[in-house]
């Protein structure tokens, strides 16, 4: 199995870029697993003092992050997330699908923070002043300790899966999501599940970065308990079957997902549910009427992601709606 260390030279802070340079090349089918840093110390000054100043000693701070913080510039147009890649996967092409299977999410430090505050989130007049709560993690309970009678459930997960953007529409900002993949923050895509994604340019170029330990749907304060994680990934290439897609889709053993995105809301909505229309048509030989019954009445439809500009709603579809 490949390991793709989290360095100055392995990571790109701020961008998705079409024209970077490869930082590993893999065999269609290769698993490869990539440490990732969170962006949340970087954003906020100087790791060697915003972490100790918040309870964490030097000796729990990444060496990788202290370096990447002195060492790499922000890229225009300067989202807020560090990435590590692309990933080049030998065969993918334009217009091919790139699917990936999500074998495992380890942690890489035992703490997380949710660092807002005024102007951040859904409700961005409802904080005065900043809040940077340190969260401990317990990874062999699998709990966060966030206060006192408080433990959360940890599910990590990427925020960030993408691959390269359309050359014409790159380099892409890190905060909003696109068809691309992106900053979907999509909590499913947890250890046992997949993500498919369109590919624009050969090689795919798969990105990712932006570390959750757990979230909510919407990640309605801006933030979600962000976190250093190493994902361990398997891609498979499949040829012709990105030309049809409009946004990403997603899998777990209980779920199909399909996504819409938009800065609207509502068009949001409706591009979901027109996926889940066109998916069931597809997957189960149903008719339009009868497609969108069942997204009535056995599809639910949800806000993934509501704080970074582009918004993207789900609707998960039941596998044992299939006999």
């Amino acid at each position: 199995m490949n390991t793709l260390r989290a360095s100055p030279q392995t990571v790109i802070w701020g961008a998705i870029a079409a024209d970077r340079k490869p930082v590993l090349r893999i065999a269609d089918g290769e698993t490869v697993r990539i440490e990732t840093i969170s962006q949340q110390p970087l954003n906020h000054g100087d790791p060697a003092e915003f972490l100790p100043a918040r309870g964490i000693p030097l000796s729990e701070v990444l060496p990788d992050v202290l370096a990447i913080y002195r060492e790499v510039k922000k890229s225009p147009p300067g989202g807020p997330h560090v990435l590590t890649g692309p990933i080049y996967v030998e065969g993918a092409e334009p217009g091919d699908m790139l699917e990936v299977r999500v074998q495992d999410i380890a942690f890489r430090v035992p703490y997380g923070l949710n660092n807002i505050g005024p102007g951040m989130g859904v409700l961005p007049e409802l904080l005065k002043e900043p809040a940077t709560p340190l969260i401990r993690i317990d990874a062999e309970r699998r709990v966060a300790k966030f206060a006192p009678g408080i433990e959360v459930p940890l599910a990590p997960f990427m925020g960030i899966m993408a691959v390269a953007p359309p050359p014409a529409r790159a380099p892409a900002s890190t905060k909003p999501p696109g068809e691309w993949g992106g900053n979907l923050d999509f909590k499913h895509l947890v250890a046992g599940s997949t993500l498919y994604l369109p590919v624009f340019n050969e090689g795919a170029l798969f990105y990712t970065g932006d570390g959750h330990a757990t979230q909510g749907d919407g990640e309605v304060d801006g933030a979600s308990i962000e976190i250093s994680l190493q994902p361990t990934l398997q891609f498979v290439v499949h040829k012709g079957a990105g030309s049809a897609m409009k946004w990403p889709r997603a899998e777990d053993g209980a779920n199909h997902y399909v996504m819409g995105m938009d800065e609207d809301l509502d068009i949001a909505l409706k591009e979901a549910v027109r996926e889940a229309v066109e998916f069931l048509q597809r997957k189960a030989n149903v008719t339009a009427a009868q497609a969108y019954a069942i997204c009535s009445f056995s599809v639910d439809f949800r806000i993934g992601e509501a704080v970074n500009l582009v918004k993207m709603v789900y609707g998960a579809i039941p596998k044992k709606l299939f006999v």
